[in-house]
């Protein structure tokens, strides 16, 4: 399968079967976009697709708060961790809300005119300031939030950074027309907890999402993910969460010295850290010093997911911390 996917060779959507043949579904119905290569690109792995989608059904496309809201944060958190083809996708589905002005605002860098959209904004590039929501809105933005800090990371690693061919998204008459073919699908209701029954892994809830759909899915996510803990040593998976979690969010990853594996004797360790802190300076040769057998495209979707995740428990524990501090 050729397209935007890099280093991976998904089976084609109209020739899935079983579970993924069930999220595809699922997504054109709900998210109107059956084939979007976000989660393509995790059908090597069905835990991670069914709990990749689940997430974002459950917290960005279900619910009740705005889904212009969630957007505005899905892009902050996609500008923070400089992955383009992500913030051209929420700027699409911006448009699709009706909302163009505040789209092209945030493509073009700019601050929104709205307070609300701006402290939004600022709050999904740096999830550790005061949230600009109550308790009530809390799982749906904090879980679009956590669920795209993973999803910029699988999109950053494996995929292009052009959303359309050819870059057709820079143009902005493209971005308005591709929202306006899924403003019906956006602008519809959801019922929540649909994606639930297709997750095949389970996992505790977050305080911040106890007895939600929400905090099911990341339940799920974060188990699914861990799993590829097991494709490296001991010693290198206690690296990773070790260097992610005395990670600052904002410094970068050196590409020399003790702090980032050697290429040649840590590949995997090295591969997985470079998803966690700095997934777009993965190199071909990265990949290529790992991925050869018995290593297959389930195992390379598993390894960057297990960086993403520590990335992702990573900005938990600093939202963590600001709840107590600002209590």
């Amino acid at each position: 399968m050729t397209g935007p996917f890099r280093y991976t060779s998904p089976v084609p959507p109209k020739s899935a079967t079983g579970v993924a043949a069930d999220v595809y579904a699922q997504m054109s119905t709900d998210f109107g976009i059956e084939r979007a290569p976000t989660f393509v690109v995790l059908s090597a792995s069905p835990p991670l697709l069914t709990a990749a989608w689940a997430l974002t059904r459950e917290s960005l496309l279900a619910g009740q708060v705005s889904r212009t809201d969630k957007e505005v944060v899905a892009a902050g958190v996609s500008l923070a961790n400089r992955c383009p083809f992500c913030v051209d996708a929420h700027t699409v589905l911006l448009h699709a809300t009706g909302d163009h002005r505040l789209a092209e605002t945030i493509a073009r860098g700019e601050q929104p005119a709205d307070p609300a959209h701006r402290r939004l904004l600022a709050w999904g590039k740096d999830m550790s300031t005061p949230r600009p929501f109550g308790p009530t809105a809390a799982p749906e933005h904090i879980g679009t939030a956590l669920a795209f800090h993973f999803i910029n990371r699988i999109v950053s690693a494996l995929l292009t950074e052009s959303m359309l061919p050819g870059g057709l998204q820079r143009i902005r008459a493209v971005r308005s027309a591709a929202g306006r073919s899924l403003a019906r699908t956006v602008r519809r209701e959801l019922v929540t907890g649909l994606s639930l029954p297709l997750l095949e892994t389970e996992g505790e809830a977050p305080a911040w999402a106890v007895g939600t759909a929400v905090g099911t899915a990341y339940g799920a996510l974060r188990t699914a993910a861990e799993l590829g803990a097991g494709l490296l040593s001991e010693e290198d998976a206690a690296f990773v969460r070790q260097s992610v979690a005395a990670w600052d969010g904002v410094t970068p990853l050196p590409l020399h010295g003790a702090g980032l594996p050697d290429r040649a004797e840590r590949p995997g360790a090295r591969l997985a850290l470079l998803a966690a802190r700095a997934p777009y300076r993965i190199t071909d040769e990265d990949v290529a010093a790992w991925l050869a057998p018995p290593f297959t495209d389930h195992c390379l979707v598993h390894l960057i997911a297990f960086g993403a995740i520590c990335a992702m428990g990573r900005v938990e524990a600093t939202l963590t911390l600001e709840t107590k501090e600002h209590a």
